[in-house]
């Protein structure tokens, strides 16, 4: 064992937690393309956007300018009954690669919802209930933003309608519970509720679903009923600025202990949790501060990174949503039914493709029994059960470490540890007996969907 002489884990005090979301935008010499009209193919106005999501989330989705946006007392009152969340130095896992690399993780499963998902969810049912609406709706795939969402809702008396993905819905009936257990009604996706999951069902008939496909429902439900608005828990600029408390907290933790962070790791669906990790990183390195190597890990089961195209390309399979410019596979595109289903989004968040573009992080793609394998071998040493997701950075952080291992590099190694996977002891369990497998989209498939992309001239 390595000599201790940092702590296991690293706490800030109450005091510490971040007063201000930090906009990453506001740093970045080439701004994230923004939201288009599907019909007219001109940037979407404020007003346009209003009948599908709250007016001051709409605000946040297009201030470029903004580096710092106060967090209301109302939640960070609400932050203080989880966060701030530890920094924990892995010396244990360390001790098992026989590694000289040290490795952190930011762990956000300290709460009820298990995820880091709280941090967007509540922030989101706060500017709901502060308009006055209803309620919200929403799509989920693991679980993780559909449980974060039903928490923050009972909280401020909100309804709460979720549409969450039909495998996941199969695969991980207790946090579809939990969900039911705050208030929220949950619909498996596709369904035959909506005009839109009719017509997928038609044209896909057996469909596990996707997170396009939920996206359209959800927001088909949010702009027929009066006083609802669509949230949603990834993606979208509002919510990766919300994130940005992961990586503020992280950043300061690290240099309370004199540390300097060589590479940052994060799992990337959407890019929530990887954005919000990054962003006082990737801040210090546009203003030309600091260097860091960013790795975006996806699953190569939906690598929208690795070999997506970067386009416009509608944000939902029903093609009712605006048009954003990002790295996809097409909003067709319905990948296999893999476990890790935070991570099945077609596309990725236009903040971080546009930095990715940029040459300014990396991404790779890693197989799923691979990922699972990682997954177990970090339960076995550190204790906790990583969620699935989460589990794509601990399998680059592993490989990572042992590069040092044969270079004799002393690296600092920073990953998202985004949940607990207490919930996915389906996924555990075919792992376990053997019965996982690994599926990788054939070019022909990939360009197939691509093929569907819209024409928008730029």
């Amino acid at each position: 064992m390595k000599e201790n002489k940092i702590p296991y884990k690293t706490y800030l005090d109450e005091s510490e937690i971040p007063t201000k979301w930090y906009n990453v935008r506001a740093d970045m010499k080439n701004k994230p393309a923004p939201l288009l009209n599907p019909g007219t193919h001109q940037p979407m106005k404020a007003e346009e956007l209003a009948p599908v999501f709250c007016e001051e989330l709409i605000a946040q989705e297009l201030n470029n300018t903004d580096a710092y946006i106060d967090i209301p007392q109302e939640i960070q009152d609400f932050y203080k009954m989880y966060r701030p969340s530890p920094l924990i130095r892995a010396y244990f896992l360390e001790d098992a690669l026989g590694t000289p690399a040290k490795i952190y993780y930011k762990f956000e499963g300290n709460n009820t919802s298990g995820s880091h998902k709280l941090n967007s969810a509540i922030a989101q049912a706060y500017y709901a209930k502060k308009q006055g609406l209803k309620g919200v709706t929403t799509e989920t795939g693991a679980g993780q933003w559909g449980t974060a969402l039903s928490m923050a809702c009972s909280y401020f008396g909100l309804d709460c309608k979720v549409f969450m993905v039909k495998v996941s819905y199969e695969q991980k009936p207790f946090r579809r519970e939990v969900m039911r257990t705050y208030g929220a009604s949950v619909t498996p996706s596709p369904s035959m509720t909506t005009e839109i999951g009719k017509k997928i069902l038609s044209e896909f008939p057996g469909t596990t679903g996707s997170l396009g496909c939920a996206i359209s429902e959800a927001v088909e439900v949010a702009t027929t009923n009066e006083g609802y608005r669509y949230v949603l828990g990834s993606v979208l600029n509002q919510v990766l600025l919300h994130q940005s408390i992961i990586g503020l907290e992280t950043k300061t933790a690290l240099d309370k202990l004199g540390e300097k962070a060589d590479i940052i790791i994060g799992c990337a669906g959407g890019g929530s949790n990887l954005g919000g990790l990054i962003a006082p990183f990737m801040g210090q390195k546009l203003r030309g501060e600091a260097d860091y190597r960013i790795i975006a890990v996806e699953p190569a089961s939906c690598p929208s990174f690795t070999r997506g195209k970067y386009a416009y390309d509608f944000c939902d399979t029903g093609m009712v949503c605006p048009l954003a410019k990002m790295y996809t596979l097409g909003s067709g595109f319905i990948p296999s039914a893999n476990h890790a289903g935070g991570l099945r989004y077609h596309g990725m968040s236009s903040i971080l493709s546009q930095l990715y573009a940029d040459g300014l992080m990396e991404a790779t793609s890693v197989e799923q029994t691979s990922v699972f394998e990682a997954a177990e071998q970090f339960a076995r040493v550190e204790g906790i059960l990583p969620a699935p997701e989460s589990s794509h950075a601990i399998r680059v952080a592993i490989d990572e470490a042992l590069k040092c291992k044969e270079t004799g590099e002393e690296k600092t190694i920073v990953f998202g540890l985004t949940g607990t996977g207490y919930f996915d002891m389906v996924a555990y369990e075919k792992y376990n007996d053997g019965e996982m497998s690994d599926y990788i989209p054939t070019d022909e498939e990939i360009a197939q969907s691509l093929a569907n992309l819209p024409v928008v001239e730029e």
